[in-house]
């Protein structure tokens, strides 16, 4: 699924932690777009994209370092609108005849306000409505003077060069960052870019749907696919697109390792076998790896053998598939950019990711991924294209290795079940308070802990258990969510009322990034 045929935007990635929001914005007006890492950027790729237009990322090098990022110098020589942001317009400036210099003083990291010169530009149509635009800077060195041809159209305390344009050349320059949530009127710079471009917006998830529909016809022939199907969003829109397309040559595996929430295994069933007709092998080993888990505490190793046992019990029903050529996977497009590396250097591992990395290897089947050009968004709206209902599109993310990872130190069958039962409970108090959709995440966990309680006229000794809730506006950092205290209280007697085995509920509102917001 790497064949395209939609207008192309370019984004040249100099290691920004945020380029991938830029793709994501464009994305929202229908444009489609890639991120590549400078040093993949070659005259040959450049023709063989042949982009309609090009944004260089910021980024956190230093211009005037030796052997700092570079694009190449065909990019200035194609003819199309290029725009810099950050160390793009640093590099831009540098490499067209301008001037960069140390910060000393001129730093600007976090809310910042940009004022216009006297001369408008179409880049700038919708802003500086009021006297001053706010937007978010992180730079330390900045543009001492600006390359020929540059006029300059905004400016901050720290940046006199914040916007500046050749406009003969539709080459533009900014040292803040539009693609952040803190800069309020971000999307309509892009959007003015995109026009100046002559973008017609033709990347929709209809367009989509039909375009994916036929290449994997194309792919598969006559073949069969197998799809490890967890229940989550993005395997069950790979599923569902990949049926559409062929049918009954599609045969879905569903590992219940059970370690799932209350009733989860059988809303699976019973939406793909009995709704979509789609042929599942439900793969019920909740034995297996229950047994693996006993006495296991630490958390990494936990999602180790799960991720193994997983393979394992995935190859096992996939061998049965009589004629199967395919695997499919739900790989979302940050994966794929993700999986190249910007500096070429490792990574501290957070934790492991639990999916069917090497199966296709291992059992000689070839990948199809019928989702690696779209973010999650996207692929919630084109579930949504396929019918898929809006309560399941709109489901709140859940860990590959599910419950064993709400559940700090050893897994009992009984810590399980108290936990579905608590997290029932908490997801149906969220619904019923209409606050489902306002939050990104909410999950309960259940502490390695018991505490002593009085209920009525006796005694408890019981387990404690933690509620989780964060929000998140573009999925790169999160925050807790405000529940009122007549909520909190609410929910806790509930669940010590109705949830035997919890005598005290607590509610962690610490601040974390998606990555880590599980609790092991």
């Amino acid at each position: 699924m790497t064949e395209i045929h939609h207008e192309r935007l370019l984004i040249i990635d100099f290691g920004s932690q945020v380029t991938q929001l830029i793709a994501r914005r464009l994305r929202e007006l229908d444009v489609y777009c890639e991120i590549h890492p400078f040093q993949n950027v070659t005259e040959a790729f450049l023709e063989e994209m042949a982009p309609r237009a090009v944004i260089l990322s910021g980024g956190p090098a230093s211009v005037m370092d030796e052997g700092s990022p570079r694009p190449p110098m065909r990019v200035f020589e194609m003819g199309v609108p290029v725009l810099g942001i950050c160390y793009g317009q640093q590099v831009m400036m540098h490499m067209l005849g301008g001037r960069v210099e140390r910060g000393d003083g001129t730093a600007e990291f976090g809310r910042a306000y940009v004022t216009p010169t006297k001369t408008r530009i179409d880049l700038l149509k919708g802003w500086f409505l009021e006297e001053r635009e706010q937007v978010w800077m992180s730079h330390g060195d900045h543009v001492a003077a600006i390359a020929p041809g540059f006029e300059i159209y905004g400016t901050s305390p720290g940046a006199p060069f914040a916007v500046t344009a050749d406009l003969e050349r539709r080459f533009y320059a900014v040292q803040f960052h539009p693609e952040v949530h803190h800069t309020p009127n971000g999307k309509t710079l892009y959007q003015n870019f995109i026009q100046d471009a002559g973008f017609t917006g033709d990347w929709t998830m209809a367009a989509y749907r039909e375009e994916a529909v036929r290449q994997i016809r194309e792919q598969v022939g006559d073949r069969q696919v197998i799809c490890g199907l967890s229940g989550g969003v993005d395997s069950s829109v790979a599923a569902v697109l990949i049926h559409e397309a062929i049918g009954d040559q599609l045969t879905c595996v569903f590992v219940d390792h059970g370690l799932l929430r209350q009733g989860e295994a059988e809303e699976v069933v019973t939406m793909f076998r009995d709704h979509y007709n789609i042929p599942l092998i439900h793969a019920d080993e909740a034995d297996l790896f229950l047994g693996e888990l006993d006495g296991v505490s630490d958390p990494e190793t936990k999602r180790k053998i799960i991720g193994r046992l997983f393979i394992d019990v995935f190859q096992k029903y996939a061998n049965e598939i009589e004629g199967a050529e395919f695997l499919a996977q739900g790989t979302l497009y940050p994966d794929v950019i993700e999986s190249v590396s910007f500096s070429g250097g490792p990574s501290v591992t957070i934790k492991s990711h639990h999916n069917v990395g090497g199966l296709p290897e291992k059992m000689g089947l070839k990948l199809i991924e019928p989702l690696r050009e779209l973010f999650k968004d996207e692929v919630r709206a084109l579930g949504m294209e396929l019918g898929l209902p809006a309560s399941f599109i709109g489901r709140h993310p859940f860990p590959g290795p599910g419950l064993a990872i709400r559940c700090p130190g050893e897994i009992t069958r009984e810590k399980l079940e108290i936990l579905r039962k608590a997290d029932a409970v908490y997801i149906d108090q969220i619904r019923k308070h209409g606050l489902y959709d306002e939050i990104w995440q909410a999950f309960v966990a259940i502490l390695p802990v018991r505490t002593v309680g009085v209920m009525g006229d006796g005694r408890t000794y019981d387990f404690a258990c933690a509620l989780r809730a964060v929000t998140s506006v573009d999925g790169m950092t999160a925050d807790y969510y405000p529940f009122s205290h007549d909520f909190l209280g609410e929910t806790a007697t509930r669940i010590i009322n109705e949830v035997r085995g919890i005598n005290r509920v607590t509610y962690d509102i610490t601040s974390k990034p998606p990555g880590t917001i599980e609790w092991e």
